[in-house]
């Protein structure tokens, strides 16, 4: 198995929420979209492979930059398209599909492109510098095996939107720090003083510090191999024409089948998200914070 250090980045989804191709969406004047500042991040903590999921709506002109930026530091890129035949089912066709199938999906995608332990974000979510050091550390002490992943995770409190409800996955951990549970809800909120979703109709308050999963996962490749059976499982359930085959429900699934323990970290760094349009002046005003900080040179490349 490879001892290089991989980058997956989920880029497929289609914004519908944000109203555009928020992958690509420039930050600041240097162009440079979030997945960019996951990029630089990541290089710095001595990754050196890079793996992109990303559907048919990306421009041309965004690839052929990425490549220019990757022949130039020195790092391996690959570009994986998510389409909803991207993994065969000869046996089931959903006609009424119009977008692919969810984050666990994505990830399988990237089966052929990814033989080393790797660690897996999402493309519009920025996770701070000092999440990826801590992502090496646990690869190259060799914490990640066939029968032990790691997951980064980041205090509810700090991963809301003042624009709308978001998705997250609540933890709940064991005494030293495993994952329990992992369970995904779509509506949270502040309500006024209060952090709040929403199930089967009645509000449901959780603490500021409660940790929940951002996508921020450090994975073993024997994760393909599960995702692959689940993944015809939920074909095979009958999914409703939106439903999504999330990647905190699969590894929950190894959890519960006792195939897999998940360390749970609090990251020590600043998330930041866009999940709607609005959100965009915020990530905005940190990045420049942050390059005022000198902890990012104004142009990421130059």
């Amino acid at each position: 198995m490879s001892s290089k250090k991989t980058l997956l980045i989920l880029a497929g989804g289609l914004g519908s929420r944000y109203k555009g191709l928020k992958q690509v969406d420039g930050i600041l004047g240097n162009g440079s979209p979030i997945l960019e500042y996951s990029i630089f991040d990541a290089l710095e903590a001595g990754f050196r492979k890079v793996v992109i999921i990303v559907n048919r709506l990306i421009p041309q002109s965004y690839i052929e930059r990425l490549n220019t930026i990757s022949e130039t530091k020195g790092f391996e890129l690959h570009w994986v398209y998510q389409e909803i035949d991207s993994i065969r089912m000869y046996d089931l066709d959903y006609p009424e599909r119009k977008k692919p199938w969810g984050t666990a999906h994505a990830v399988l995608c990237a089966k052929d492109a990814v033989q080393e332990p790797f660690v897996m974000i999402n493309a519009d979510d920025f996770y701070g510098k000092e999440a990826y050091p801590l992502a090496a550390e646990e690869i190259e002490h060799h914490h990640i095996t066939d029968s032990r992943f790691g997951m980064a995770a980041y205090p509810v409190s700090t991963t809301l939107s003042g624009n709308g409800t978001v998705a997250r996955g609540i933890c709940t951990l064991d005494p030293e720090n495993y994952l329990v549970k992992v369970e995904e809800q779509t509506s949270i909120q502040r309500v006024n003083n209060s952090i709040i979703y929403t199930e089967n109709g009645n509000p449901i308050e959780i603490a500021p510090d409660t940790l929940v999963s951002m996508n921020f996962f450090i994975f073993h490749p024997v994760i393909f191999s599960a995702l692959e059976t689940y993944f015809h499982d939920f074909i095979k359930s009958g999914p409703l024409p939106n439903q999504e085959f999330y990647i905190p429900s699969a590894v929950q699934r190894m959890i519960s089948e006792k195939r897999v323990k998940v360390m749970v970290k609090a990251s020590p760094s600043q998330w930041m998200g866009v999940t709607y349009a609005d959100d965009k002046k915020n990530i905005k005003d940190f990045l420049t914070s942050e390059i005022q900080k000198n902890r990012y040179p104004e142009n990421l490349w130059n």
